[in-house]
């Protein structure tokens, strides 16, 4: 029988990043494929029947696959330079759960399974919870194939390369169908449970939010013989852009903006850029906050661009609506834990994308530093086994014929 914490350290050396700190481990590179084989390792020395879906999600099965099939688990990717915890500790978790009911004998009534989802942060391909969008069709697999890395190598490629055929990705009504209840377990992404003083907690609902891409293009030209009245540098409409996401979320009740990401061409230090690509990551409590605060920023942008003689197209690579969880399944893991906190969350999972289709609950494990996606993401030894702890109640309860 493993420890949550036994089982993160055995993965601890995977896909560490010496230049960014924490880890990188992307859909289908060498880190996650290494990590997707530990999980399949880990999962038949348990027992458990694994399967692999045609959009590369895991699927280990606690007895035969079937309808109504209780189904928990969570990521191994993360983003660049991410934390150990967000996703493996959900993995995890799920392993050493099984553990637990295992040792104490119990059989579930119902189909069991652990699940993987692929490219969840969104890390290689630029599209969050790609493997569970493909899975219930929010994301078609002709956008998906043609997503691209950094390389230039397609979404395709990647797959093709781990051995799963392009021609099958795409909405899998089967599968869908097959999932009765989800339940995801995560490590907190923020200070509810610190402030809290609880190691466990269930969440209500998911911020509305989205990704867009702002793409300003100027003219191209020598840093020393250029004079500054004579420039379309589209640096200082990024630069602009940037500014006015803290303004723009500032002003709207409980909105975030975020711009994570910039990438000029050519990028030389003695060039002026000839574009600039600039990613906005952008959340609210609901549609209207979300979208008011892109509108704002997109306004100011394309002020900025006119005024530089620049040219500006916006792109919306992916938006969610504000998720609220099955509220019956919710107050079920409130009551067999011992009415712990329910609480919302601003970051984005695989349950959220889920909960449009079957009833979803998420379980969250306390984060001392309240920092995720970054090195510093932490969740103490014995929080985590109060996760497991937790999960295991929960799979227990649901796994029950009433």
């Amino acid at each position: 029988m493993s420890t949550a914490t036994e089982l993160l350290t055995a993965i601890k050396d995977v896909g560490t990043d010496p230049s960014r700190g924490g880890y990188s481990r992307h859909g289908f590179d060498a880190p996650e494929l290494e990590l997707r084989e530990w999980f399949t390792a880990e999962a038949a020395r348990r027992g458990l029947g694994v399967e692999v879906d045609r959009n590369g999600n895991i699927w280990a099965w606690w007895g035969e696959p079937g309808p109504n099939a209780l189904v928990t688990g969570s990521h191994l990717d993360s983003v660049p330079g991410g934390g150990a915890f967000d996703g493996p500790l959900g993995v995890v978790s799920s392993l050493a759960a099984v553990d637990l009911l295992k040792a104490k004998g119990f059989k579930p009534d119902r189909p069991l399974a652990l699940m993987v989802f692929a490219e969840e942060e969104g890390g290689r391909f630029g599209l969050a919870c790609l493997g569970s969008r493909l899975l219930t069709g929010a994301t078609t697999a002709e956008t998906a194939l043609n997503l691209k890395d950094r390389e230039g190598d397609t979404f395709a490629d990647a797959v093709k390369a781990a051995g799963l055929d392009p021609a099958r990705i795409g909405k899998d009504e089967e599968a869908i169908a097959r999932i009765g209840q989800f339940v995801e377990l995560h490590v907190e992404q923020g200070r509810g449970l610190v402030d809290l003083n609880a190691p466990v907690g269930v969440a209500t609902s998911i911020l509305a939010h989205g990704r867009w891409r702002f793409r300003f293009t100027g003219e191209g030209n020598h840093a020393g013989a250029t004079p500054m009245g004579s420039r379309r540098d589209p640096m200082l409409p990024a630069s602009q852009l940037i500014l006015s996401a803290r303004w723009a979320a500032s002003s709207v009740d409980g909105a975030r903006a975020t711009v994570g990401r910039i990438e000029p061409i050519p990028g030389g230090t003695n060039v002026i850029a000839s574009s600039v690509d600039v990613w906005l990551d952008a959340r609210a409590p609901n549609d209207g906050r979300t979208r008011a605060v892109v509108e704002r920023i997109t306004a100011a942008a394309k002020q900025a661009a006119r005024d530089e003689g620049c040219e500006l197209v916006v792109t919306e690579e992916s938006y969610g609506d504000a998720v609220h969880f099955d509220s019956s399944l919710r107050d079920d893991l409130v009551a067999a834990l011992g009415n712990v906190p329910a609480l919302p969350t601003g970051a984005g999972h695989d349950a959220g994308i889920l909960a449009e289709h079957v009833p979803t609950a998420m379980l969250f494990v306390r984060n001392p530093t309240g920092v995720s996606h970054a090195p510093a993401e932490h969740a103490e030894a014995d929080d985590c086994e109060a996760g497991v702890d937790a999960l295991a109640k929960v799979l227990e309860k649901l796994a029950t014929e009433a």
